[in-house]
């Protein structure tokens, strides 16, 4: 299964947010799953690149030319794919993925998740999206939805909807489900 992780590239992150990367990068490796990832180095993308890398895991890195001409694109991938911007970024990567994992992030990695749960919405695709709240991190947006609802801004029974798990155990679980 091709697995999109949608996370932070900040290194100024705690550790324990880069353990929960490394964690869910060496179960994509260990379980036969290839790693479909933004191709940048930092934070997150660099933990769980890293880990699915070195347990020898397929992993695919789309990078935007300008962050390649930055240098900052992750050394490890098995493929790197170079794409003219963000916007076909995102794009390939929703193509190529099976499932979405969201860790936790800042504007990109909510850029990417709205775009898919928005695209979900609407019919374009039927792949789950999985939001890791690690340690309550995605609570306000859980509020914000609940918020939507109450108002009628987002139906009561949702056709297509992220899934929020609170740690990697629990999203194991739910992906094992779907293979």
């Amino acid at each position: 299964m091709n697995i999109c992780v949608y996370c932070s590239a900040k290194d100024q992150i705690s550790d324990d947010y880069k353990q929960l990367g490394a964690e869910l990068g060496c179960w994509i490796a260990q379980n036969g799953h290839v790693l479909v990832f933004g191709g940048a180095s930092g934070g997150l993308m660099t933990m769980v690149s890293r880990s699915a890398f070195a347990e020898g895991g397929q992993v695919i890195g789309i990078v935007p030319e300008h962050i390649e001409r930055a240098g900052r694109y992750s050394e490890w991938c098995t493929e790197r794919v170079r794409v003219k911007n963000m916007n076909e970024r995102k794009q390939m990567m929703k193509d190529t993925a099976d499932c979405f994992v969201c860790l936790p992030g800042s504007y990109g990695t909510l850029d990417e998740m709205f775009d898919v749960i928005a695209s979900g919405t609407v019919g374009e695709h039927k792949k789950p999206i999985f939001i890791v709240n690690y340690k309550g991190f995605y609570d306000p947006l859980l509020n914000e939805i609940a918020l939507m609802k109450e108002k009628s801004f987002i139906p009561q029974t949702e056709i297509y909807k992220p899934i929020f798990v609170d740690d990697i155990g629990e999203l194991i679980d739910r992906i094992n489900k779907l293979v």
